[in-house]
This record gives C-alpha cells, sequence and structure tokens, in this order.
C-alpha cells in the first residue's frame, strides 16, 4: 500500500485544529476578519498544505526538508498568533493553553518527520 499523506498523523492533526481554528476565527470581531482572524486561517491552512506539497517531493530530501520547514515554522508562528487571541480577549486561557499545545506537539513530530524520512520512503 502506497502511503499518502492524508495517512500522516500529523497531517490529521494539523487539519484538525485548522479547521477548528478556522471556524472559532469566524466568531473574531469584525474588524479583525481581514486582520488577526485571516493570518490564523492562512498559518494554520499553510500547516497542512506544506506537509502535502512536501510529502509530494520526497524523492527530493533536500525539497521535503525545505516544506517541513516551513510547516514547522507556521507551527511557530500559530502560537504566536495564538498569544495575541488570549491578549486581545478573544479566547480563554484554557482554549489558548490547548491550542497552544496542540501546535508544539505538530512542530515536534514535523521536526521527527523531517528526520525520519530519507529519499526513498515515507
Amino acid at each position: 500500500m502506497v502511503m499518502k499523506f492524508e495517512d500522516l498523523q500529523v497531517f490529521q492533526r494539523s487539519y484538525k485544529i485548522s479547521l477548528e481554528l478556522h471556524k472559532a476565527s469566524l466568531d473574531f470581531p469584525k474588524h479583525e476578519q481581514y486582520g488577526l482572524a485571516d493570518q490564523i486561517r492562512r498559518a494554520s491552512k499553510s500547516i497542512c498544505a506544506n506537509i502535502a506539497e512536501g510529502f509530494a517531493r520526497k524523492r527530493s530530501q533536500a525539497d521535503f526538508n525545505r516544506f517541513i520547514g516551513m510547516a514547522i515554522g507556521s507551527a511557530d508562528e500559530m502560537r504566536v498568533w495564538l498569544r495575541y487571541c488570549l491578549d486581545l480577549g478573544y479566547i480563554a486561557e484554557q482554549q489558548w493553553q490547548r491550542w497552544r499545545n496542540e501546535y508544539e506537539e505538530i512542530a515536534k513530530m514535523l521536526q521527527g518527520l523531517g528526520k525520519r524520512v530519507d529519499k526513498t520512503a515515507v
């Protein structure tokens, strides 16, 4: 059986939280819909997209690592945007902690994926 990017646990987790954040960000104040809310939606989706694109290029270790690195950067970026959401009062501290911890775990999983993959296997 050929493995697809959708089979990766890190993709599944990042996709699930991206959907959750997309829905939650729709409730942010109207003046944030083209600012912070839009940035959150784009950064969270970027993780999923970079996993998929990197997976498609896994024959080249350098290309794969570049896309995984961008996904890690987006996961770290999400932790910054979530801090803004907390400090601006758009989310509760419990929600911030849960989402922040999930993005921290996703970044660790991506780091592990980058170390595990070689030119012939994923």
